[in-house]
């Protein structure tokens, strides 16, 4: 692997298994942290990889090898990476912490205060503030009507900034 350095691709929306797949063909190292999602459909629960840093995908490249990465319609920019020591020791950590039997997932960035909207469930569409935040995914979501709170606990992941 000499010569080669990390980059960051950012990807376009929901491509970042196709360019994992891209730079496999094109023999590029590619690295797509995932953790094992399940889903239930019609009574069926279906498991599947889902990328741990949505829009993200870790490659090693020479110089050279910048423009076949590019070459793909999934990048949308590719990120420098400026310390590459430290990036490896904290991307070997992450990859050791997802070969354990502990649940992981990409600890949302919502606070207490921040305006939010709900991105899916029965109360889609509805903005509201975050009123507190209990350990890494649950919200206490404030909703105005007509002068008066309402409040409902949520899941951070069912939410998304404004």
């Amino acid at each position: 692997m000499s010569g080669r350095l990390w980059y960051v691709a950012h990807t376009r929306p929901r491509c970042e298994k196709k360019l994992a797949q891209h730079c496999l063909r094109e023999r590029l190292p590619v690295t797509l942290p995932c953790y094992k999602a399940a889903h239930k459909y019609r009574g069926k629960t279906v498991v599947f990889d889902k990328p741990l840093f949505p829009g993200y995908v870790f490659l090693q490249l020479t110089p050279g090898e910048r423009q076949t990465a590019h070459k793909s319609d999934y990048v949308a920019n590719l990120l420098t990476v400026f310390d590459q020591e430290l990036f490896v020791r904290q991307l070997e950590d992450i990859l050791r912490a997802l070969e354990t039997s502990l649940e992981i997932r990409l600890a949302p960035s919502i606070g207490k205060g921040m305006r939010v909207k709900i991105k899916q469930g029965p109360l889609r569409g509805i903005e509201g503030w975050v009123e507190e935040r209990y350990g890494m995914s649950t919200v206490l979501l404030r909703l105005d009507f007509i002068g008066q709170a309402a409040a409902v606990k949520l899941d951070a992941t069912e939410l998304e900034l404004i």
